[in-house]
């Protein structure tokens, strides 16, 4: 029982590993196409925006990296380093 809930959690967060990363690049890009077609504006704007998106998608990459392994406990073993008042 206990490894389903483990899978499903897994599934979960590449789930929501994939969303941090396409949904920035798609929305910059859809919303620079957009802004192209409707203002008139030149190709330049698509650039920037395929530009700003790739930024958002490894910015949200880094961050549920960071969140996952916040999680599943990789930092919790710091090495404990000696105090002034901690000695023998």
């Amino acid at each position: 029982m206990k490894s389903g809930f483990r899978l499903a959690s897994a599934l979960l967060w590449l789930s929501q590993l994939g969303l941090s990363v396409a949904a920035p690049l798609l929305l910059f890009i859809l919303g620079s196409v957009w802004l192209r077609d409707r203002c008139g504006w030149g190709q330049w704007v698509v650039a920037a925006g395929a530009i700003l998106g790739v930024l958002g998608a490894a910015g949200g990459l880094i961050s549920s990296l960071r969140s996952i392994s916040r999680l599943s406990g990789e930092g919790e073993q710091k090495e404990k380093k000696n105090c002034f008042n901690d000695h023998d």
